[in-house]
């Protein structure tokens, strides 16, 4: 047997569909996932076994077994927009009974704690079920990320940055970001980032925290300035959050948020989103984005492309599909 090739690479989210002999009936998300290492197949050298290390998110409680010959099928990308990642014969591992995964602790260093945190170290029980924010912020001090933790106290001591500071250990961290946030967060700790198309190098899970980014700064919109031309860059919009960005980047300049899905979308162009309509936008390169997200197709019969344009059309946006 060949030797195993070692990679470790982080991967975007990859969904894994469980078919019959006709259509899926089990799909799950695999999420923070990096290749560990892959081999020829034993038995068929011309396939590959892939180890992969990852979470699972499973999309819906599955109580069917499995299907009496299963197939399936990989996409990268997750469920809401996805592109094929191949097939496989067998899964491994996925398919067995999982407990809730327990709460993960979260540590607080070098806190100079206010209410309610002072609250919650004074009277721990009364505050162990209630929740606060956490936010990471900018070196301006503007919101970059927030986090949901919970405010059940596991330990408290002087900080190991000395002074009268605490370092707080909370027994329930909440829901973490993906491994991929860490490095969105980073590029945007300067401030707002200026330059176009610097998420364009992510997978579709990086442009999706990249999108929770711009999100965050919903409120500091400005008002609605009337401007006659704007030029899209279609060249990076593969997937949904890749589209979203680059629309923002055209209408507003980068790092602002203009929409995350279709019905956000629809309220900006409502107004109080930094534009007024009407306007013209010259999509270039717009062929990427139509043959990118032919799949994903509405109930009434449109592709997310076909739905963007025609909302645009609709507010009274002259569109041109350069």
């Amino acid at each position: 047997m060949a030797s195993a090739h070692n990679t470790h690479r982080l991967l975007p989210e990859i969904c894994v569909e469980v078919w019959d002999d006709r259509q899926p009936v089990q799909w799950w998300t695999l999420v923070d996932a990096a290749i560990i290492a892959h081999r020829p197949n034993a038995a068929n050298p011309d396939l590959t076994d892939i180890t992969v290390g990852a979470g699972t998110r499973e999309e819906d409680s599955w109580s069917q077994s499995l299907p009496a010959s299963p197939r399936f099928e990989l996409f990268a990308g997750g469920l809401v927009t996805s592109a094929s990642a191949g097939s496989c014969q067998g899964v491994d591992g996925l398919f067995t009974v999982r407990r809730p995964a327990p709460p993960l602790p979260l540590q607080l260093i070098g806190c100079e704690p206010a209410e309610p945190l002072l609250a919650a170290l004074r009277e721990p029980r009364t505050w162990e079920r209630d929740w606060a924010q956490l936010w990471a912020l900018d070196r301006d001090g503007r919101g970059m990320m927030r986090l949901d933790v919970g405010l059940g106290i596991e330990d408290a001591r002087p900080s190991v940055l000395g002074g009268t500071l605490l370092d707080i250990t909370l027994s329930d961290g909440g829901e973490r970001p993906s491994l991929m946030a860490r490095s969105i967060w980073e590029t945007w700790y300067g401030g707002i980032p200026a330059t176009p198309n610097q998420w364009a190098a992510y997978p579709t899970q990086g442009r999706e925290e990249r999108l929770e980014m711009t999100a965050i700064g919903m409120n500091d919109q400005r008002p609605d300035l009337a401007c006659g031309e704007h030029h899209l860059d279609g060249r990076f919009a593969t997937d949904v959050p890749g589209l979203h960005l680059a629309m923002a980047e055209a209408l507003l300049g980068p790092g602002r948020y203009f929409g995350r899905e279709l019905n956000a979308f629809k309220d900006c162009l409502s107004g109080g989103f930094g534009i007024a309509l009407p306007f013209t936008l010259i999509w270039h390169d717009a062929d990427i984005a139509r043959q990118a997200l032919a799949d994903d197709v509405s109930a009434e019969g449109l592709t997310y492309f076909e739905d963007i344009v025609r909302l645009l059309e609709r507010f009274g946006a002259t569109v041109v599909l350069d």
